[in-house]
């Protein structure tokens, strides 16, 4: 029962579910620590670019763990680190602590985001982008039941109160999930149709793809569309009242609340369903083809909320359509891996492309210093669109013939070994 691919499947979702509120959440605690303690919402924003560069660069190592000794007692280790890690920033009365808060959380978000997304990768080598997109899925709107109940918590309890049940549930989650994890064997692939004409037959380990040139240009290219994103996510809260509509009613879908909560609800939701779709489409029309309407869909999207973010029904509206536009990017980058690398070493392959988005969460507190320097955040997400734009051109017109020309010289590899 328990290895079955599907239920496999699930159970990675669960465990991204778990930790999704790390990351998606954090916006909502920005403000209130500073009306705390006063420490300025740049120097607060530190904590989640550190979260981030923890739940990023640690993961090839943290993979490679996975991949050796099996998803469990890693998994396990990562689900006490994701519990206690809130429990400290409930009780954090200094930058230090906030700022070690923010490790232990990206190291244990890590584990169970690095494990979730490889194990996709391998146990669905047929529909490699759907699998991949739906466990990213978990992660990208996991917040969406979690954020109005964290929001009402914190508003009636205070926000250690919120970081300090949070942590709990969160934490007893990802244990539950470790318990029930398995790597795939061989045999559990009878029956399951590869697409060889897509992928490459070859297992490329860790060191031999980062030899080749394809990694590279990957690598740049989820740097500039991570950037974009974290910077809304970071920033969503300081940005709507910014724009004095956080607390404005808005009314869509039967629905009316504040401005903000609405927002990061909606993003949540979008942030989600984003993933498995465009995974799925790219399973039919190819990756590259996807890349290029996604990703210049975010550029428009960014360029539309800058402009009417004033007006809390476009606000709401064009924040969703940015999550929209970038959550695909941990369903099409992960795929495009594995197809190119293999399943064998999948977990960390895609450990060391994803700390791509590491580097990019670095730009998350300077564009909190840019917005308070210059009075405006029209800078950097400028520079956010130009990145979404130039991302969607390299995936058509460098990508896309790289990836012809590799998949080409694999077959006639193979085809000599053969002969």
């Amino acid at each position: 029962m328990l290895r079955n691919r599907w239920l496999q499947l699930i159970v990675g979702i669960v465990g991204m579910v778990a930790i999704a509120n790390l990351q998606y959440g954090w916006t909502l605690f920005v403000s209130p620590i500073d009306n705390q303690f006063h420490w300025g919402k740049a120097a607060i924003q530190v904590g989640f670019s550190l979260f981030v560069l923890a739940e990023t660069w640690l993961v090839p190592f943290e993979a490679y763990l996975v991949d050796s000794y099996g998803p469990q007692v890693v998994v396990a280790v990562g689900g006490i680190m994701v519990g206690l890690a809130w429990i400290l920033n409930s009780a954090a009365d200094s930058l230090a602590m906030l700022y070690a808060g923010g490790i232990i959380g990206g190291i244990g978000a890590g584990i169970v985001y690095g494990t979730a997304s490889g194990a996709a990768l391998k146990w669905f080598p047929d529909r490699r982008g759907l699998a991949a997109g739906l466990t990213a899925a978990g992660f990208g709107a996991g917040s969406a039941l979690t954020i109005i109940p964290i929001a009402n918590q914190i508003k009636a309890s205070g926000y250690q109160s919120a970081f300090f049940t949070w942590g709990i549930l969160q934490g007893a989650v990802v244990l539950a999930c470790a318990f029930l994890m398995r790597a795939p064997q061989k045999q559990d692939f009878a029956g399951v149709a590869v697409p060889v004409e897509s992928q490459t037959t070859q297992d490329f380990t860790p060191l031999e793809m980062l030899k080749t040139p394809a990694f590279y240009l990957l690598y740049v290219m989820m740097t500039m569309l991570a950037m974009g994103g974290l910077m809304a996510t970071a920033q969503l809260g300081p940005i709507a009242k910014d724009f004095q509509v956080a607390d404005n009613p808005v009314s869509l879908f039967g629905l009316t609340m504040a401005a903000l909560p609405f927002a990061l609800s909606l993003d949540r939701i979008l942030n989600g369903v984003t993933r498995p779709f465009f995974g799925w489409v790219s399973d039919h029309i190819g990756r590259e083809n996807t890349m290029f309407i996604a990703f210049g869909l975010e550029g428009i999207a960014i360029l539309l909320l800058i402009t009417f973010a004033h007006i809390p029904v476009l606000f709401v509206i064009f924040s969703g359509l940015t999550f929209f536009g970038w959550g695909e990017i941990y369903s099409l980058f992960p795929a495009t891996c594995g197809d190119l690398f293999g399943k064998k070493f999948a977990t960390t392959n895609y450990g060391l492309l994803y700390t791509a988005k590491g580097t990019a969460s670095l730009l998350v507190p300077v564009g909190s210093l840019i917005a308070g320097s210059t009075g405006n955040w029209y800078p950097i997400f400028i520079l956010a669109i130009a990145f979404d734009w130039l991302g969607a051109l390299l995936a058509l017109f460098a990508l896309k013939p790289l990836r012809t020309h590799w998949l080409s010289r694999q077959a006639a590899i193979a085809q000599v070994a053969v002969s």
